[in-house]
């Protein structure tokens, strides 16, 4: 047994090393995005050939991970929460296939929105889905989590999620880690039909399912990591899910007076929670993210006793901090000092030199000849174009959304209507949009700016890289209007020429501007040089 300086991220990584992981699957998106990094870079894994490379995008990932699992062995998928999203389709479903090798799905939320469009809670997912989840307190937990995780998995016939929010992910602790375990040996499915989800066997995996469901309970009852922590004043109960405890206990300088229900497994510890209800006269519950236990103790319609984020003893968005949990306590706390007006703020930008500088100039010129002109953008660094001093987008949504908005608008008689999607974003999630609109000869034009990585989350291979007009030209674009160029200010007028042109062409067009992400030239450029 060794203690290593983890992050919470980290933590989960070396854990699913030390499970004995075969693979590891994930889309870069933050803050889930160094634990594949990590594995990527872990001598033990680079030694062992544990699958480590970057999917298409997060179903894709999940999907394979599956896969490994229906071959007996252990795999970790990584993601953010809105990647949960795109990665829906095929958990919803292998909740009802089960697992065979362990499969743990870590979802990294983001509450306060740090670097997402929304702040949702995944912890809604393992309620959708009926299957376990895991919320760790702690990087220590983050790491024995892991590792119970796959065990779980196994014993249970279920995936797993972990989920962890930004707080946690990207903060260090002291973690002592154990001996690695060996990798399962390749073993199928005794029920050969078990992942074949036809109507009818799909029924009856799915009541397996729902009688699984004691067992689940009775693993969380059960569980290292939830539990009751006695307290001396019971006019007050606390529910603390997750990384709250650490701030719950901040605020006393010898443990809770309280009594408290550490909650790090779902479903929820029924027994714990009615011995608290049943003692306590008032209940908080503390969570990050949305009030998926407050909701579940209230009912419906209401009791007035128990309080949290819906009644306003806790924010309603936001992350929380033990300010906040000790102001929810009617604790005295200080505020910091107000900022001075000399600090003035440094909103995000593109990075001087940016190729995507260049390719919002040139539309920006362009589109302003147009009166009602508008530019649907995706996720990635060229988002950055909403701001000053471009102000070159009108809509970032989901990934992918820039080339299906922009043909719904165009559709709705909308002209022109441009997208601006990224080289990774487009083959994760725009292909199937630019389908829709070269089957419709819908006339949008798609600007695939092309920086040869997937540079927002710092640099990793894009599954698009050296593939990008072969794949326009397969989905059906036409040679003539793929256009690739050079974005660079001596060529701004070319640049400004052909947007034009293929803004008049009555069809689909795609124009390519492709120069590398400077940032990746000059992390490059170093490691050549060393």
């Amino acid at each position: 047994m060794q203690k290593q300086l983890l992050l919470g991220v980290e933590a989960i990584a070396q854990g699913a090393i030390d499970s004995g992981i075969s693979g590891v699957y994930a889309y870069p998106g933050t803050p889930s995005t160094e634990i594949t990094e990590y594995i990527q870079d872990s001598p033990e894994a680079i030694r062992r050939n544990i699958h480590r490379a970057w999917a298409a995008n997060e179903k894709t990932a999940m999907e394979s991970a599956l896969g490994m699992s229906y071959a007996g062995k252990r795999a970790l998928v990584c993601m953010k929460h809105v990647g949960m999203n795109v990665a829906a389709d095929c958990l919803m479903n292998a909740a009802i296939t089960g697992a065979n090798g362990g499969l743990l799905i870590v979802a990294a939320d983001d509450p306060s929105m740090h670097s997402s469009q929304n702040e949702q809670d995944s912890r809604v997912y393992g309620k959708f889905a009926q299957i376990p989840l895991l919320e760790p307190s702690n990087q220590q937990e983050a790491y024995e989590m892991t590792r119970y995780g796959f065990a779980l998995s196994e014993t249970v016939g279920s995936p797993v999620i972990l989920r962890l929010t930004t707080r946690l992910a990207h903060s260090r602790a002291g973690v002592e880690t154990h001996d690695s375990l060996p990798e399962n040996p390749l073993h199928l499915p005794e029920n050969k039909r078990q992942f074949v989800l036809l109507p009818a066997i799909a029924r009856k995996q799915y009541k397996l399912l729902l009688e699984k469901q004691p067992d689940f309970i009775r693993a969380s009852e059960q569980s290292p990591f939830n539990a009751y922590v006695e307290g001396q004043d019971k006019s007050l109960g606390i529910v603390a899910c997750g990384l709250t405890y650490n701030y719950l206990l901040e605020n006393f300088n010898e443990g809770c007076i309280y009594p408290v229900i550490k909650v790090s497994q779902y479903p929820l510890p029924r027994k714990m929670l009615k011995r608290l209800i049943r003692e306590c006269k008032q209940i908080l519950v503390l969570e990050e993210g949305y009030p998926v236990v407050e909701e579940m103790l209230k009912g419906y319609p209401g009791k007035e006793n128990i309080s949290g984020r819906l009644d306003g003893s806790l924010p309603r968005d936001g992350e929380l901090n033990p300010d906040l949990v000790g102001k929810a306590l009617c604790f005295e706390t200080r505020e910091g000092a107000p900022v001075p007006e000399l600090v003035v703020p440094r909103p995000p930008a593109l990075c001087q030199g940016c190729s995507h500088r260049d390719v919002y100039k040139a539309l920006n010129e362009v589109i302003s000849t147009y009166g009602e002109g508008r530019v649907f953008a995706d996720i990635g660094c060229y988002t950055l174009g909403a701001l000053p001093p471009f102000e070159a987008i009108n809509s970032c949504v989901d990934m992918g959304a820039s080339i299906t908005m922009a043909k719904g608008a165009c559709d709705a008689g909308l002209f022109p209507a441009v997208a601006v999607i990224g080289d990774s974003t487009f083959t994760h999630s725009g292909m199937t949009g630019l389908l829709d609109a070269v089957n419709e000869k819908t006339p949008i034009t798609v600007l695939i700016s092309d920086n040869e990585s997937i540079s927002m989350t710092g640099g990793q291979e894009s599954s698009a890289l050296g593939r990008i007009e072969s794949i326009c030209q397969g989905i059906g674009v036409e040679a003539e209007h793929i256009r690739v160029l050079l974005p660079v200010p001596k060529n701004h007028e070319e640049l400004c020429r052909v947007i034009r042109e293929e803004l008049e062409y009555p069809g689909v067009s795609v124009i390519i501007p492709r120069r590398v992400c400077i940032q990746k030239a000059a992390r490059d450029a170093k490691k050549n040089k060393s």
